[in-house]
């Protein structure tokens, strides 16, 4: 059996911070990473933004960043993405000091690489007290983060319906990400009751540094 160093803390300060931000009504930026394509060590050395690490599977558990979205894929059909892939990379998260939110990773729809290779069962974007179902085991489960993910560069972003229907019963950090073009797609979105977007295909885009400074102004 591995042995563990109880001497070691879990930090708390990206959570800390997020809460204080969202209590006093400021927009924080956090650099949400794809761990296993981008080094955190490198990023360290370009942006003084806190980074998040967002690891598609345990390879993007990684050292140097400030903390990790430790997710479960609550509505995937493969137990790997809902315990057995956290369970893997538990203790590289604590060896690497990395402060873990725990997070209920829901996909919004179809046809997305994160819907295909989550095998997951999409919830429907018409059916909002679905989601609410999720989030409420979620927070039951003690889970203090929802992350509703329509999937990178999907055509359609998650509803402010279903945005609300989730907040009525979810007491943590709403993240919503996915089809978030506009500023007034955004706006729609905080109002509904949506603590934290996520946003990067746009960035990518032609006009895309514009749009997203926009959105800021908008939120």
């Amino acid at each position: 059996m591995p042995r563990f160093d109880r001497t070691v803390g879990m930090r708390n300060k990206v959570e800390t911070r997020l809460k204080k931000c969202k209590k006093g009504g400021k927009t924080a930026i956090f650099l949400l990473v794809d761990s296993e394509n981008f080094s955190s060590t490198f990023l360290r050395r370009k942006t003084k933004l806190e980074i998040v690490l967002f690891p598609g599977n345990i390879t993007g558990v990684v050292p140097k960043a400030h903390a990790i979205l430790f997710s479960c894929l609550m509505n995937s059909e493969n137990p790997y993405y809902i315990t057995q892939a956290q369970a893997l990379g538990a203790p590289l998260v604590r060896k690497m000091k990395l402060e873990a939110l725990p997070t209920a990773y829901l996909i919004i729809g179809e046809g997305t690489s994160a819907w295909f290779f989550g095998n997951a069962r999409g919830i429907p974007f018409d059916k909002p007290k679905i989601a609410a179902a999720y989030a409420m085991a979620a927070q039951y489960m003690g889970m203090r983060f929802v992350y509703l993910e329509a999937g990178s560069g999907a055509k359609q972003s998650v509803t402010p319906e279903m945005i609300q229907t989730v907040r009525m019963v979810f007491d943590g950090f709403i993240m919503v990400g996915g089809g978030i073009r506009s500023a007034k797609t955004a706006s729609a979105m905080i109002k509904a009751g949506a603590d934290g977007l996520v946003i990067g295909t746009l960035l990518e885009q032609t006009g895309g540094l514009k749009k997203f400074t926009d959105i800021l102004k908008s939120i």
